[in-house]
């Protein structure tokens, strides 16, 4: 019973979680968005100790039941590892292996060591939820966009214009890279070994599993109905299960409860353990003790950080009679990041690279870097839209905190950057026809349309950099192909006007 309350559990965060990666209409995440806030990690960088602290109590009183149940990297690797159990003859294919601390512990201290120094980009490859994240915007999305519009081209031969197509694109073909790496990687891991990634690599179930070895609750063996199967071990896909001594790891025992399902003479229950903590410390000291001597691991495997800049997009054509040429990303000296990071700084000292921010922006002005000392984490472009002064949902469903929650009246007094004119792009100077195209859709009014010359009739804009505010509408919107005449230079600090 308590085996199928946990799968469904499991089934309904797994399914919701991934929708807020994948619905493109923005309506999951006012409803669900608390999902993603509950995951370990963005709650640390978010500062949200109400959070952290309910997590470290689940875990001391429950076990790690958060690593089968809330962190959706976990629950893909038990669909993995079921759909690999169900091949013939590999349903009893695991057994007890020693804890690797010195693995467990030394990723975790690297994994510090990289968020204390700044080095985000690095160490979020191997954070769970935005691992997971980055698979389901970048592999996951296209796929079920790509769905979608099979159904709207269906309903459509049907006379029914109930749903809407959605644009599929790569929005970054290095950050697909990684995705891809990183799917293929966990897939391997769970397919041969289970939860070997949770429990060797994952820092999160470091932390988890050292808070969880004095639980209060766990499975425990009763050696006087124990008949010495061995079915438990052969079936524990944390292998933490030494059947010949009858004891459970409580640090990488994730609570699936398929020990207590898989035992036929009930010698397994989920209860209050009843030998001390002391004797638990113990016993995992003296296993670990001969473990010395094996062979090393790779720690780091950064193979996925390619220099492809390539950008798939389709053809627009304009009445179908000419091809419109696709902008071109601007050189900015500073990038761009939403309202509500504050700060180049803070940004990318909270930002997890989940991506949740890039698959929710309804105007695809999101898209993740390319850069190095950035990789991965959101910046702003505005080659398909702009940053609407009204839209504040990339605030909303961020959950580490990189991005502040604002209001859209707050919003609007933002300043992430500024308008710059680069005369020589002007289709005024370059062609002699009038425009004034980035003046008439300035929301802030901030760009004056001046004439070229004395007496001239034609007008160029002029950019009055206190009220612009950044948000790009003049770069979308200027007709000059393939760079802009006027483009957004990005603030280090953000100012309020």
């Amino acid at each position: 019973m308590l085996r199928k309350i946990r799968i469904v559990l499991s089934a309904i965060f797994f399914a919701l979680t991934t929708l807020l990666f994948l619905d493109f209409t923005g309506t999951l995440h006012i409803w669900f968005g608390w999902m993603a806030k509950i995951q370990a990690l963005p709650a640390v960088l978010a500062l949200n100790f109400a959070v952290v602290a309910i997590l470290a109590i689940i875990t001391v009183v429950f076990g790690r039941v958060y690593c089968s149940v809330i962190c959706p990297l976990g629950i893909f690797q038990d669909i993995v590892n079921r759909i690999s159990s169900r091949r013939k003859g590999k349903k009893n294919r695991f057994s007890f292996t020693k804890e690797r601390k010195w693995l467990r512990y030394g990723v975790l201290v690297i994994f510090v060591a990289l968020l204390v120094f700044g080095l985000n980009s690095i160490a979020i490859l191997i954070a769970p939820y935005s691992a997971y994240g980055r698979i389901a915007s970048n592999l996951f999305a296209p796929l079920y966009g790509w769905g979608n519009n099979l159904l709207v081209f269906i309903a459509e031969r049907l006379d029914s214009y109930s749903f809407y197509s959605t644009d599929v694109y790569i929005k970054s073909i290095p950050a697909f890279i990684v995705a891809a790496v990183t799917f293929v990687v966990i897939v391997i891991f769970a397919w041969k070994g289970g939860r070997s990634w949770c429990n060797n690599i994952c820092p999160v179930g470091t932390v988890l599993g050292t808070l969880s070895r004095c639980s209060i609750f766990a499975p425990v063996i009763d050696t006087d109905k124990c008949v010495n199967c061995g079915v438990c071990g052969k079936r524990c896909k944390a292998s933490c299960i030494d059947t010949a001594n009858h004891k459970i790891d409580y640090s990488r025992c994730v609570v699936c409860m398929d020990c207590i399902e898989n035992c036929k003479s009930g010698a397994i229950k989920y209860k209050l353990r009843c030998k001390s903590c002391k004797e638990k410390k113990q016993s995992s000291a003296e296993s670990s003790g001969t473990d010395k001597g094996r062979r090393n691991f790779i720690l780091a495997g950064a193979a996925a950080l390619t220099a492809a800049t390539l950008k798939a997009q389709e053809e627009h054509v304009d009445g179908g009679l000419a091809v419109i040429e696709d902008k071109k990303v601007p050189d900015r000296e500073t990038p761009l990041k939403p309202a509500g990071s504050q700060s180049l700084r803070n940004f990318s000292q909270h930002c997890t690279a989940c991506q949740l921010c890039v698959a929710e922006c309804p105007n695809k002005v999101l898209r993740p870097s390319t850069k190095l000392e950035t990789f991965m984490q959101p910046e702003m472009s505005y080659e398909r839209g702009y940053c609407r002064p009204e839209c504040t949902r990339c605030s909303e469903v961020c959950p580490a905190g990189a991005i502040k929650r604002v209001s859209r009246e707050e919003k609007s007094s933002i300043q992430i950057g500024h308008a710059v004119v680069i005369p020589d792009n002007c289709i005024v100077n370059r062609d002699g026809v009038a425009c004034g195209n980035c003046a008439r859709h300035c929301p802030v009014g901030a760009i004056k349309m001046v004439p070229v010359s004395e007496g001239s009739r034609l007008k160029v804009p002029a950019v009055r950099a206190e009220r612009c505010i950044g948000c790009g509408a003049c770069e979308n919107l200027c007709p000059a192909r393939p760079f802009s005449a006027i483009y957004v230079e990005g603030h280090l600090v953000h100012k309020e006007k």
